[in-house]
């Protein structure tokens, strides 16, 4: 069985570098998936708030057998949710959901700069993770002057930083701000939603490894330093998905890879989300 690698985050937990992400999966087939994969090696799974799983994704790591401390859970705080004393109320329902004893890594899901209580929010999870009912805390989609200006309010620097980040969206200025800072980088729609899967690039690497063009993002990913969550609903494509410790991707590789870059985003600008 491949297991994942872990990372180690600047709290001194430890997070796998691959695990599979729930987005859009329907909480009665997460349930079927998670236990899946955790039987395939996965030992990290990614939910939210948001995707309205977090029961099939509690009850997934619950029938898989494995012992709880060997599972990577985290969830994260919806927009609707920020502010200190709401966000405390949303992690109350998202622990009843998972009924988990307690949660990994919990996440702000998105800044919501307009709504401006991503500090307040922050407080909240330095909170629970004080109570220990939530192990490590983190961000996600933050751009990097919202990650100073959090920062600049705390004494504590996330564990974690989740942004869109594939080959057309390299993150390079973020990847920087969050290593000079201990922050560990995680990528969410690795493979661009599949959009880029198709490029020639890709596929003439593809065939130079014997691989396929997914397994050469997400070996790009691994070799970034980058924590990654792809995404599939399949068992099948979650299994290939975890089939990339194998191999390596040579420095001209990773040139050409780097060469697809874009900007182009598959999702929302952060600072244009809430």
């Amino acid at each position: 069985m491949q297991l994942s690698p872990t990372l180690e985050m600047n709290d001194g937990r430890t997070i796998p570098q691959l695990g599979l992400g729930v987005y859009k999966i329907d909480d009665g087939h997460a349930e079927e998936l998670v236990a899946g994969a955790i039987g395939l090696g996965y030992r990290h799974i990614d939910t939210a708030t948001l995707y309205r799983n977090e029961r099939g994704v509690g009850a997934g790591v619950r029938a898989s057998g494995v012992d709880r401390g060997e599972i990577f859970v985290t969830t994260k705080v919806w927009n609707d949710d920020q502010g200190f004393d709401a966000t405390l109320r949303a992690f109350d329902e998202s622990s009843a959901l998972l009924d988990l004893d307690y949660v990994d890594l919990y996440l702000i899901h998105w800044p919501a700069p307009r709504q401006d209580r991503y500090r307040d929010t922050w407080r909240a999870l330095e909170r629970l993770r004080d109570e220990g009912r939530v192990r490590s805390i983190g961000v996600s989609n933050f751009h990097t002057h919202h990650l100073e200006r959090l920062i600049a309010s705390s004494s504590t620097i996330p564990a974690v930083n989740q942004v869109e980040l594939h080959p057309r969206l390299p993150q390079e200025g973020v990847r920087a701000f969050d290593t000079d800072r201990g922050i560990l980088t995680e990528a969410w729609s690795p493979l661009a939603r599949g959009r880029l899967l198709d490029d020639p690039v890709l596929a003439r690497l593809a065939s130079a490894h014997d691989r396929t063009p997914a397994q050469i993002v997400l070996r790009w990913h691994v070799q970034l330093g980058t924590v990654v969550i792809p995404k599939s609903s399949s068992l099948d494509r979650v299994a290939e998905n975890l089939d990339v410790f194998g191999f390596e991707l040579s420095d001209d590789d990773m040139d050409a890879i780097a060469g697809l870059a874009t900007g182009e985003r598959t999702g929302m600008d952060p600072d244009d989300n809430g």
